[in-house]
């Protein structure tokens, strides 16, 4: 049974219940409050939620140190509204009164430093109406881990919240508590739920949210632990994603001249052109940059409400169909439009901010979508590439509210991991910027939260509907003769501050030699463990979208988050100066 607690959901009780019941969920924990501010007979409300399809898990939570007559009037309450179970918080002790329960099972929720005495309490009881109910937080935040409580009975554990820490509340998946381990031992132990999700995240997809974070860290966790495996609905498996194969652009002429410069002078070549549509195709190794100009469909739609914009990204999965049907059953909403004749039906889902995410697999027709639906351009002159070869990462950026909610989008979805957030310092505020990837690094995605309008993330995001993608960073083997290269082709680079070389050859003990060659191409530098990271930055163009180019070393595996400041700084000067 999954559920939800009534309270972290706006609105009055009857919206509540038809959201909550039409995201997926089979429950509510009704909380004291929603109680007290019905207006009506308890046995009206009790026949709402029956009649939106939903079950009461639990009624609570009552106070820690609440008096016996109150925990008594409580019980009264939930024998009235149909309800089994009434969770009471136990702060320090179990109270010496606490009242019999009849019909009504007490779950005991201990905070951590009372979680020992309260299951001590339990087991002396020996009685089948007082168990223990656990929320993640409390249990995992301390550090502890979830073979801890392998030896504890299941059957007298009546209510489990698995919420996300450990600094805050947040839900699963965005924090870094074991709540897939949790999950596994509770079930090992016996218990059969109910799963409730809590912590409240902020911005607009509450529910939504709440729902594709409990169904993944539940179906994640069936997938070794067979006990589990009725716990949530079917849906297919997390996705693998391969690679970016190709990043769409809508445009108008202005914006087409001035990206179509910039691509011409980092070796791309407009090699296809679409039979029917103002599409164009740039290419260069294995990097796929579509320009579309067209004055209708998504395009069309995404350029009248962003200016010139990443509207589509294409990513290679092994499985298409199968993407789609995970993204939906998570809550997304799929895409589609009319396709032209020799087109191809390209499954697609609603992306960040609006944007679409395309799906190619090489099971179907999908992979030659170059071939069917674009044909050879004229090319005015041979262009020798530049080594640009793959892209790296894409960068998004979205309000600050919007952080959580994006970086669970892909993280239920696709088989990805993250990095700890780090806070950037941008010259007009902090920018938080949160790095995922796939498992070998094919899809890499920075998620750049913008609390600050000041900033260059901000503005870029300020007065548009959505997030959207403020930078795509290409890969080369060799960005000494990439720059080299480029410097011939026109590229507009970004100047950097000579100071900042000074500062990184002390840090990192570069020599002399290889400072200067750093200074000579305006490269940023950084180091771990691994390898090395080198980045080249163009100028901004489109109020603020840019590209970069990287290399890495070894198994270098940040995104110089230490130059980011730095780039910020020089990105704001060159604002200033175009502005003027």
């Amino acid at each position: 049974m999954l559920t939800i607690p009534t309270q972290i959901i706006a609105g009055q009780m009857a919206k509540k219940l038809e959201a909550i019941a039409a995201t997926g969920f089979d429950a509510i924990d009704l909380s004291l409050s929603d109680v007290a501010q019905f207006d009506g007979p308890l046995s009206v409300l009790a026949k709402m939620i029956e009649t939106a399809g939903l079950k009461i898990a639990s009624l609570g939570a009552v106070p820690s140190g609440s008096s016996a007559a109150s925990i008594k009037a409580k019980i009264d309450m939930a024998k009235t509204l149909g309800i089994n179970t009434l969770i009471v918080d136990v702060a320090r002790h179990v109270p010496d009164d606490l009242p019999k329960s009849g019909h009504v099972r007490l779950a005991l929720r201990p905070t951590r430093a009372a979680e020992a005495g309260v299951v001590a309490y339990i087991t002396a009881q020996n009685d089948p109406n007082i168990g223990l109910a656990l929320n993640a937080f409390e249990v995992l935040g301390d550090g502890s881990r979830p073979a801890r409580l392998r030896n504890l009975d299941g059957a007298s554990v009546f209510h489990v919240a698995l919420w996300d820490g450990p600094a805050a509340p947040m839900l699963p998946g965005q924090g870094t508590l074991n709540l897939g381990g949790l999950a596994r031992v509770l079930a090992r132990g016996g218990f059969r739920g109910p799963w409730s999700v809590g912590a409240a995240p902020k911005g607009r997809d509450t529910l939504r949210n709440a729902y594709r974070s409990l169904v993944t860290v539940l179906s994640d966790a069936a997938q070794t632990e067979p006990l589990l495996q009725g716990a949530t609905p079917d849906l297919p498996a997390k996705v693998p994603a391969k690679g970016f194969e190709f990043i769409e652009f809508a445009v108008d002429e202005a914006s087409a001249t001035e990206i179509e410069t910039v691509l011409t002078s980092m070796a791309f070549r407009r090699e296809r052109k679409h039979r029917s549509k103002q599409v164009a195709l740039w290419r260069q190794g294995a990097v796929n940059i579509v320009i579309n100009r067209e004055g209708a469909g998504h395009a069309a739609q995404a350029l009248a409400d962003h200016g010139p914009c990443v509207c589509d990204m294409g990513l290679r999965v092994q499985d298409a169909s199968e993407t789609v049907a995970r993204v939906k059953s998570l809550g997304t909403e799929d895409f589609t439009q009319a396709v032209g004749l020799g087109e191809l039906d390209i499954p697609a889902v609603r992306g960040v901010g609006g944007s679409v995410i395309h799906f190619i697999d090489e099971r179907s027709d999908l992979h030659r979508v170059w071939d069917i639906e674009f044909e050879p351009a004229s090319i005015a002159k041979a262009t020798p590439p530049a080594g640009l070869r793959r892209i790296d990462h894409v960068a998004q950026t979205m309000r600050y509210d919007e952080l959580q909610s994006w970086l669970l989008y892909y993280l239920t979805t696709f088989e990805m991991k993250k990095s700890p957030i780090v806070n950037v310092a941008d010259p007009s505020g902090i920018v938080r910027s949160q790095a995922i990837e796939t498992p070998e690094g094919e899809v890499r995605l920075n998620l750049n939260g913008a609390a600050d309008a000041d900033t260059l993330a901000g503005s870029f995001v300020s007065g548009r509907p959505g997030a959207g993608v403020q930078h795509i960073a290409f890969q080369t083997d060799d960005i000494f003769e990439t720059s080299t290269l480029l410097k011939a082709s026109g590229f507009q680079r970004l100047p950097i501050p000579q100071n900042y070389y000074a500062d990184t050859q002390a840090e990192f003990g570069l020599d002399d030699e290889a400072t200067q060659t750093l200074r000579a191409h305006s490269l940023l530098y950084d180091e771990d463990a691994g390898g090395a990271y080198f980045q080249l930055y163009g100028q901004c163009i489109f109020d603020g979208f840019f590209f970069e180019i990287v290399q890495r070393k070894g198994r270098y595996m940040g995104y110089g988050a230490r130059n980011a400041s730095v780039r910020l700084a020089s990105q704001s000067r060159s604002r200033l100066k175009q502005a003027s």
